[in-house]
C-alpha cells in the first residue's frame, strides 16, 4: 500500500487476537482488528463509525469470515462490514473507511 505518512498507533502486543481495539488518529475514530488463523495474523483498520447505528461502536462487534473474507458484524444492528473494503455487505450503498496498516518493529501503524 502507498501511504505517505505512517503513524504509530500502539504495539503489536496491545491488539487482541480475534478482537478489535479503538484509537484516536487526528480526530477520527479507527477500529483495529488482529486476525489470527492456524496459518496466518493480520491486522485491519477500519472506520470506527457504525453509520446505521450513529456511534462509534465497531471494534466491539463480533468479528468472523464470509468465504474466507474478514468481517466485523456491528454490536448496533447486526451489519456485517468487509474488513479489506469497508463495504457494507447487507446495503451495498454503505461503505467504510479502510485505512492502510501495517506492524513494523512490533509497532502497529497506520498509514494517512
Amino acid at each position: 500500500m502507498n501511504a505517505t505518512n505512517w503513524v504509530t498507533i500502539c504495539q503489536h502486543e496491545d491488539l487482541v487476537d480475534n478482537s478489535g481495539v479503538c484509537a484516536l488518529i487526528e480526530g477520527k475514530q479507527v477500529a483495529l482488528f488482529k486476525i489470527r488463523s492456524a496459518n496466518d495474523e493480520k491486522v485491519y483498520a477500519l472506520s470506527n463509525w457504525d453509520p446505521l447505528g450513529k456511534a462509534n461502536v465497531l471494534y466491539r462487534g463480533l468479528v468472523g469470515s464470509m468465504q474466507s473474507t474478514p468481517i466485523v458484524v456491528s454490536p448496533l444492528h447486526k451489519q456485517r462490514y468487509c474488513m479489506l473494503t469497508g463495504q457494507c455487505i447487507d446495503n451495498d450503498e454503505i461503505k467504510l473507511d479502510v485505512y492502510p496498516v501495517r506492524v513494523k518493529d512490533q509497532c502497529v501503524q497506520l498509514g494517512l
